[in-house]
């Protein structure tokens, strides 16, 4: 029985063994780092967001990075523990490594970021923080900017982890994603999706993630009823060689901040 966890609002790290991962048939590979915040107050939540808007997606942006996105789960109005995403397309694995020196050494960013680099013991701008890497799927696109006609404030972005039980198996799924058709699959249905990837460094492998962009909660409703009754995702579902490659789905839906990249 699959565990399906869904998170619905208005608003560390272990490596998988290299043989578990699918092979890239280019030699171009785009990576992803997701930093989940997880927050209890809303004093935590302005000191953050202040920091991240002021200082640190500037600071990224001068090290030439675009395309940042920051979220806030819908789920977010209700919760006791509440989360902010900032989703970091990087072009080089080594990135990830590096960027964090590069940050601190701008002395802007330390000017501007003073209130959130210097936060007491007692008095933290956040709980807790996880970091993610990702890497891109072999047959999807680095990064597409969501086409969307609606107001900012209506677009739901949805973003999904899929677990699977071994690496093998979630390499199955990687394979079903990828020459199975199922990304292909979305593009036909216009999910306009925004990334697609292979968590590589994380706190619940093997899994992978991706994320599908809408105009509005109603269009994301649709486009799933599409998706479940279609005739492709009916027969790709059925072939006995993808049958249990899921042990876990966590689906969180969001919106983005006012000072996201996209």
């Amino acid at each position: 029985m699959k565990n399906i966890i869904i998170k619905i609002s208005v608003f560390g790290l272990f490596a998988l063994p290299l043989t578990a991962m699918p092979q890239a048939k280019t030699a171009s590979k785009g990576y992803y780092q997701v930093t989940i915040y997880n927050f209890t107050t809303t004093e935590q939540q302005n000191r953050l967001e202040d920091h991240l808007k002021t200082a640190y997606l500037p600071a990224l942006h001068k090290q030439k990075i675009s395309n940042i996105g920051v979220f806030k789960p819908i789920a977010n109005d209700t919760a006791v523990n509440r989360k902010l995403y900032v989703i970091i397309p990087l072009n080089a694995f080594e990135q990830a490594a590096t960027l964090p020196g590069k940050i601190n050494a701008d002395q802007q960013y330390q000017a501007s970021g003073k209130a959130y680099l210097e936060a007491t013991y007692g008095n933290p701008p956040y709980k807790r923080m996880e970091v993610i890497l990702l890497e891109q799927f072999p047959m999807s696109p680095f990064f597409n900017v969501p086409k969307l006609k609606s107001s900012h404030a209506d677009r739901i972005y949805e973003l999904r982890s899929y677990e699977s039980a071994t690496e093998k198996i979630f390499a199955n799924k990687v394979e079903m994603f990828n020459e199975g058709g199922e990304i292909k699959l979305f593009e036909q249905l216009n999910f306009n999706a925004v990334f697609y990837g292979s968590v590589i460094a994380g706190s619940r492998m093997p899994n992978l993630m991706y994320m599908t962009s809408f105009e509005n909660i109603n269009d994301r409703e649709e486009h799933w009823k599409k998706f479940g009754a279609s005739e492709e995702w009916k027969k790709l579902s059925a072939l006995p060689k993808y049958q249990n490659n899921v042990s876990k789905i966590e689906i969180i839906l969001m919106k983005a901040t006012d000072y996201s990249d996209y």
